[in-house]
């Protein structure tokens, strides 16, 4: 059996594995330890797969990690990788200079990421100091929160855009107006899936984010419960009625407390790594004719 082979035995024996792990409590699938996959030489465990999740953007990561299937696919390609690390150092690649150089910055890294971390869980005040900074810069500057004036809309689509469909809208909204409720018959007839779960609700939307025609009708409205007339767009025949109109106003901090707060915290961390560079780089010596000298290499290479 060839090198190839062998990997794909030992994954498939894997995926075995993994299959009957259906028993294991979630604090066994959490211990860090715990083995994802085998092999003669090497294994990659939990605690593997979690340092490969960092590359991951933080609210990815759930997505992806959820699904056995993803996870045995990642957890496949560290192996491989792993493997493959083995035979390299084995066969002495490891000692080639531009192999070893590479393998220094990937450790700069994976530690200076971990140190920058580290600075920021410093470097960020405690969540009652952030919510009187972030206070302070409401109070500091109200037009930054200031929202234009906002329609809350409901609506039911009909997308065939054929005479018929046309005519069962009038009918519709006949209905509507002699009584019959909006969000029971936008969970029933709707075609916009999104919102007939919500009985039809859209939300809040401010002018210029809507379909010119769709808006028009949006703010036409004045009192809530009001309905529209069957409107015309390019997604088919919709009707709508206003939930709420929201005049132009100053957000309360309530509505703007988490996204201040992360501003704050954000900003306090990276005062600190700006502050922290400029001391690193102060004791630092640049060699301006070596510079130069490897940016004329690869000039030459043109």
């Amino acid at each position: 059996m060839n090198h190839r082979s062998s990997v794909q035995a030992r994954v498939a024996a894997a995926c075995a594995a993994l299959m009957m792990m259906g028993a294991t409590t979630a604090a066994q699938a959490a211990d860090p330890a715990a083995v994802l996959i085998q092999g003669n030489s090497v294994a990659i465990t939990v605690q593997d797969m979690q340092a490969d999740s960092l590359r991951m953007p933080l609210e990815m990561r759930s997505v992806v990690l959820q699904k056995p299937e993803t996870v045995l696919q990642v957890a496949s390609n560290l192996y491989a990788r792993r493997v493959f690390a083995e035979q390299a150092a084995t066969e002495g690649l490891d000692k080639d200079p531009q192999v070893a150089a590479a393998l220094k910055v990937a450790r700069d890294k994976v530690l200076s990421d971990a140190m920058l971390e580290h600075m920021d869980k410093k470097a960020v005040p405690s969540d009652a100091a952030v919510e009187a900074l972030a206070r302070n810069n409401y109070r500091a500057k109200p037009d930054r929160f200031k929202a234009d004036e906002e329609v809350k809309i409901r609506h039911i689509l009909l997308t065939e855009k054929t005479p018929e469909s046309k005519a069962k809208a009038e009918q519709m909204l006949d209905e509507l107006k002699k009584g019959a409720d909006f969000a029971a018959m936008a969970k029933e007839r709707s075609a916009d899936p999104g919102s007939a779960a919500k009985g039809g609700d859209l939300g809040y939307f401010a002018r210029g984010r809507l379909l010119p025609e769709f808006e028009t009708a949006a703010f036409a409205m004045q009192k809530p419960g009001e309905l529209s007339s069957v409107v015309e767009t390019k997604f088919g025949y919709h009707i709508l009625q206003l939930d709420e109109r929201r005049p132009q106003r100053i957000r309360a901090f309530e509505e703007v407390r988490e996204e201040l707060m992360k501003e704050m915290r954000t900003t306090a961390a990276q005062d600190a790594r700006a502050t922290e560079a400029q001391k690193i780089q102060q004791g630092a010596k640049i060699n301006q004719e070596a510079i130069e000298a490897f940016a004329a290499t690869y000039k030459t290479a043109k």
